[in-house]
């Protein structure tokens, strides 16, 4: 399984993945579920990937492969359509088309597959936005009543974003709430595990402003899940019942 989040927020996005992929309680992997496309000054694209690893590498497979043809199609490469909603068209398309073709195959061996995807990026002349994508290639939108999406095992880590994240939210503020939504996670659930893939996007600089591999030994993380359990313990320890 797999956790990944994003945010989007007046400032910009901050997006965070696990690595962890499971096959069995014995055959555990990490892969890159987060990807960034961009051309600096023209657009950025992040993409992050829960579900059937098949299925998604598949996906971005496609989707790199329209990106680099000779003559590059804007109904097929992300790097070339016009605005971020045609982005979201063409990797749902992309998404429904392997997920059924998988699926059937799958089928004769009595298995199910699915994925989900959350993109999220801008362009230049239009604004950021994010999306979440189902495994059937609808998808829905984040909005300023709900700025941030949410896939794989999200249920450990939505009560922290639910009571602090709003649309004002600085970067640096969302990428802490990123982080502890994904370490309550962690202490939750075996399925998710590190390391960490952070990527943050500032408004209109069209192009990644940090990209950041956390691994389980990395400091400055260990010290935040110290606090904040800290921190939970001194605010239960408080409340009178």
């Amino acid at each position: 399984m797999t956790y990944c989040v994003g945010l989007l927020l007046d400032a910009g996005m901050v997006l965070l993945s696990d690595t962890r992929t499971n096959a069995g309680l014995d055959n555990i992997a990490i892969y890159r579920k987060s990807f960034v496309f961009e051309r600096p000054g023209e657009r950025v694209i992040a993409i992050m990937t829960a579900g059937s690893l098949s299925v998604t590498q598949t996906t971005i497979a496609r989707l790199e492969e329209a990106m680099t043809d000779i003559e590059p199609d804007p109904t097929t490469s992300i790097l070339h359509a016009s605005t971020m909603l045609q982005v979201a068209q063409i990797i749902g398309r992309a998404l429904s088309e392997i997920s059924a073709d998988v699926a059937e195959r799958m089928d004769r061996a009595a298995q199910n597959v699915t994925a989900s995807m959350i993109v999220a990026g801008q362009r230049k002349g239009g604004g950021m936005r994010m999306f979440l994508i189902y495994p059937e290639g609808n998808f829905i939108e984040a909005t300023a009543d709900t700025p941030f999406l949410q896939i794989g095992e999200h249920k450990y880590g939505k009560p922290i974003l639910d009571r602090v994240v709003r649309p004002e939210t600085s970067l640096a503020d969302a990428t802490k709430a990123v982080l502890l939504s994904m370490d309550s996670t962690l202490r939750s659930n075996l399925s998710v595990g590190m390391p960490l893939d952070l990527t943050v996007i500032p408004r209109d600089e069209l192009a990644v402003g940090l990209a950041r591999r956390i691994e389980p030994d990395d400091g400055n993380f260990q010290e935040m899940s110290r606090a904040w359990s800290q921190a939970l313990r001194d605010a239960f320890a408080g409340i009178q019942v």
